[in-house]
């Protein structure tokens, strides 16, 4: 009996015949990290179903539930953007993405109103804090939420964790009261997704998911530009979206003192007390 003859092959071939139980697949992400003290996964699923219970208790009240956060900041500049368009020629665009080239930076801070299917989308220039985020929410109020909303005195907040929007922020809490409670009698009932489970936030996949899809392959060459990708994105579900170009500049290291915080009208949830609370008007 003759041997076989020998035969060069790959070193594809020679995984895929060693390794016939594998099959090909890329990196998922599921391991948390970040986070030393990572919740307990019964609290997580607690809090989902808090978060439900409190959705549709304000529906039913007729009252907004707004979903927030800040998407991932984009340099203005002729870079590439990930993804393709239907164009007549190839975009033609800078082949390095050196960040000292660009214009600027555009750090969208969004609010998505779950029941009116709208989201509100402020475009900043300078940082991402506290400030920002509430002035977002005060001027969306102020524009938007007490004209669809005329006869509510409350709001449902749902956010991340982390952010400008955290949930250990003395800064977003104090704000909260001074700019929304305080100035229009409002009160603001808050409900943080445990960390690790931002995108379960509905404004990620609702809003923020369909604004990448619609830029997608465009370079930002200009606010302008952006701008316009944010508030031409539509959905099949009849999703509206309204922008605003924020020149105020915002400067980091806000402070709120131990008396400030004493100041507050703040009541913590029995149920999970880190992730819920609200704050009630005042006079500070």
């Amino acid at each position: 009996m003759q041997n076989a003859a020998a035969h060069t092959v790959s070193h594809d071939v020679y995984r895929h015949r060693t390794h016939r139980s594998d099959r090909l697949a890329s990196n998922y992400k599921s391991i948390e990290c970040g986070n030393k003290n990572p919740p307990d996964p019964d609290d997580r699923d607690n809090q989902f179903k808090h978060i439900e219970q409190k959705r549709k208790q304000y529906a039913k009240a007729g009252s907004p539930v707004i979903s927030v956060d800040t998407k991932k900041k984009e340099l203005i500049v002729n870079f590439k953007n990930a993804g393709s368009s239907w164009e007549k020629e190839p975009v033609l665009v800078k082949d390095h993405d050196f960040p000292s080239d660009s214009i600027g930076k555009a750090i969208p801070y969004g609010i998505f109103d779950t029941q009116m299917n709208r989201g509100t989308v402020f475009l900043g220039t300078t940082h991402d804090t506290q400030a920002f985020a509430v002035d977002s929410i005060e001027s969306w109020w102020k524009n938007e939420g007490r004209k669809n909303y005329p006869d509510s005195d409350k709001i449902l907040i749902l956010a991340d964790c982390g952010g400008s929007n955290s949930a250990r922020s003395r800064v977003w809490k104090y704000r909260l009261q001074k700019n929304l409670c305080d100035n229009y009698g409002l009160t603001v009932s808050v409900c943080h997704y445990p960390p690790g489970s931002s995108k379960w936030n509905p404004i990620e996949h609702r809003l923020f998911s369909e604004i990448s899809k619609n830029w997608a392959g465009k370079p930002l060459v200009s606010y302008e530009t952006a701008l316009k990708c944010i508030r031409t994105t539509k959905t099949s579900s009849d999703l509206k979206v309204n922008t605003h170009f924020i020149r105020k500049k915002y400067k980091t290291g806000e402070r709120v003192s131990n008396q400030q915080i004493r100041q507050l009208m703040i009541k913590e949830a029995n149920n999970l007390p880190q992730w819920n609370y609200t704050l009630a008007p005042s006079k500070m």
